[in-house]
C-alpha cells in the first residue's frame, strides 16, 4: 500500500487533477489518497473570515471559489455529476456563512474550522469524479471520521491511539484497502481535517495535510508515503534564490527533519516525526513531471555529504537578556524559560555568556511581532534583567552529516562569510546542522555564497 498526498497545486485545475489521477491509475498500490484544497481556496476562505457579512469583497471571493471549481467540473467527463457536487457544496458554504452572526452555539474558532473544511470538501468531491474518468473505483471518506483530535480549533492535537483504532477498525471491514489483499479501490479523503469527541470539525493547522497523510501511512503500515507537489523533490536550496540548485536523490530522515524545522517548505515538521518513528520511506515528487524520480527520504542514504542543503527562515527575532545575577547564580535560565512558557512563546536557538543570554524567536507565522512579544512578557523579564529585542533577521541553516565531528567545517564556513555580520551561531548541538543569524537583507547573498562554496 502507498499513501499518496496531493497538494493544492496538484489539484488546482482540471489539467492538474487529470495528471494526478493518471499518477494514481498508473500504480494500483496507490489506493489511499489524501488531497488538499485547490490552490488559493484556503487563503480565500481565511480572508472571508475577517469580512463582515454582505461585503462586496466577500461576494467576490465566493465567486472566485465557485468559478474555479465549476470550471473544473465543466471539463470533466462526468460534467453533470461533478457540477451538482460543487453546487451542493457551495450551497452548504453559503448556509454556513449565514450562521456567522446568528448562531450562539459555535465559537468563532469552531466556525472558522468548519468554513475552512469546505475547501477540502470541494476538492475531494471534484477529484472523485476525475478519478472515475480513469475507470477507478473510488470510495470517498470524510477525514473527520478517521482523525480524532482535541477541541483546540485551528490547531488541533491528534489523539493517536483513538485515530489508529478507528483506522484499524475500518481496515478490518474493508479488505480492499488492506496491504495483505489485492487493491480493489481507491480511498479518497482530505488532509488538514479532524474531529473532536463530539464530532465537531477541527483543523490541524497550515501544512496539516502532510501530517494527516503521515498518520494514515503509519497506521496503515504503508510501504511508502508519497508527497506530490509542484517541485521535483527537495532541492539543495531554494532555486529562486540560487538558479543552479538541484533536486536531491536521497536524504536521511535526520537531515529532512532539520530542513523542515529550519525553513524548508516541502514537508511539515510533524510529518517527519511520524514517518521516522515508523521507518516509512517518503518520496517527494512533482505531479507536473511524474516521470522524474524526485527525492526519497530514507534511514540510510547511500551518499552522506557533510553539506547537503541550505535553508533560510525569514522574520526572526533576537532577544538578548543581560543581568549580573546570571554570574554563578543557579535558576536564572529556568526563570526566563518559565516566563516564556507561561506566554506560550517557543524558543529556537540559545547562546549564553557569563552575564547574558541570547535566544531566537520565530515570528514568521505571527500576525505581528508585537503579538509574539507582548508588553506583559517584556515587563515580566524586565523585572530581573535588561531586555534588548532586534527584528528583521534571518536564520540560515547549513544541513548535512557529521557536522559536529568534521574538522575545519566552522573555519571554512565563516571564512566564506567573512564579509557578512553573523549575529548568533549554534554549532555542535546537532550532527546535522549549523545555524546562524544574519540581517534579512543579507540572507539571499549569504545562501548564494555558501551554495557556491559548499555545493557548487
Amino acid at each position: 500500500m502507498i499513501v499518496s498526498k496531493f497538494g493544492g497545486t496538484s489539484v488546482g485545475s482540471y489539467e492538474a487533477m487529470s495528471r494526478s489521477a493518471n499518477i494514481i491509475a498508473d500504480n494500483p498500490q496507490r489506493n489511499w489518497v489524501v488531497i488538499s484544497a485547490t490552490s488559493g481556496t484556503t487563503n480565500e476562505l481565511l480572508r472571508m473570515c475577517s469580512l463582515p457579512l454582505n461585503m462586496d469583497e466577500g461576494d467576490g471571493l465566493l465567486e472566485q471559489i465557485s468559478r474555479r471549481h465549476l470550471d473544473i467540473a465543466s471539463q470533466c467527463s462526468f460534467k453533470k455529476e461533478a457540477t451538482k457536487a460543487v453546487e451542493e457544496c457551495m450551497c452548504n458554504l453559503l448556509a454556513h456563512l449565514s450562521k456567522q452572526q446568528t448562531s450562539n452555539k459555535q465559537s468563532e474558532t469552531e466556525w472558522i474550522d468548519n468554513l475552512l473544511a469546505f475547501g477540502e470538501n470541494l476538492s475531494t468531491q471534484l477529484f472523485a469524479w476525475v478519478l472515475r474518468e480513469k475507470n477507478l473505483d473510488v470510495q470517498l471518506e470524510w477525514a473527520g471520521d478517521f482523525i480524532c483530535t482535541d477541541s483546540r480549533f485551528g490547531s488541533a492535537e491528534v489523539d493517536l491511539e483513538a485515530t489508529f483504532a478507528k483506522l484499524w477498525h475500518f481496515l478490518s471491514s474493508n479488505e480492499g484497502f488492506r496491504s495483505d489483499h489485492k487493491p480493489g479501490k481507491v480511498l479518497l479523503t482530505q488532509g488538514f481535517i479532524g474531529a473532536d469527541v463530539e464530532g465537531r470539525t477541527t483543523t490541524l493547522g497550515r501544512g496539516g495535510s502532510d501530517y494527516s497523510a503521515a498518520l494514515f501511512a503509519e497506521a496503515l503500515g504503508a510501504e511508502c508515503l508519497e508527497i506530490w507537489t509542484d517541485v521535483a523533490g527537495i532541492y539543495t536550496t531554494d532555486p529562486r534564490v540560487v538558479p543552479t540548485a538541484h533536486a536531491i536523490d536521497e536524504i536521511s530522515f535526520d537531515e529532512a527533519a532539520e530542513l523542515s524545522t529550519f525553513g524548508g517548505k516541502v514537508l511539515h515538521p510533524a510529518t517527519m516525526k511520524l514517518v521516522r518513528r515508523a521507518n516509512i520511506p517518503v518520496r517527494v515528487a512533482s505531479s507536473m513531471e511524474p516521470e522524474l524520480s524526485g527525492t526519497k527520504i530514507v534511514t540510510g542514504p547511500l551518499n552522506r555529504p557533510v553539506v547537503r542543503t541550505l535553508s533560510v527562515r525569514q522574520e526572526q527575532t533576537l532577544m538578548t537578556l543581560h543581568s549580573l545575577e546570571m554570574l554563578h547564580q543557579p535558576g536564572f535560565l529556568a526563570k526566563v524559560f518559565s516566563i516564556l512558557s507561561e506566554h506560550r512563546i517557543s524558543v529556537d536557538l540559545v547562546t549564553t555568556s557569563e552575564v547574558s543570554v541570547s535566544l531566537t524567536l520565530d515570528t514568521a507565522h505571527k500576525a505581528s511581532n508585537k503579538v509574539e512579544l507582548s508588553e506583559a512578557v517584556l515587563r515580566a523579564l524586565n523585572d530581573f534583567c535588561d531586555v534588548e529585542v532586534e527584528y528583521n533577521l534571518a536564520l540560515v541553516a547549513v544541513i548535512g552529516n557529521a557536522m559536529n565531528q568534521t574538522s575545519g567545517i566552522s573555519g571554512q564556513l565563516f571564512s566564506t562569510l567573512k564579509d557578512y555580520n553573523i549575529r548568533l551561531v549554534c554549532h555542535g548541538a546537532s550532527a546535522n546542522n549549523v545555524c546562524f543569524l544574519v540581517q534579512e537583507s543579507d540572507a539571499e547573498a549569504v545562501v548564494q555564497t555558501l551554495h557556491q562554496s559548499f555545493i557548487g
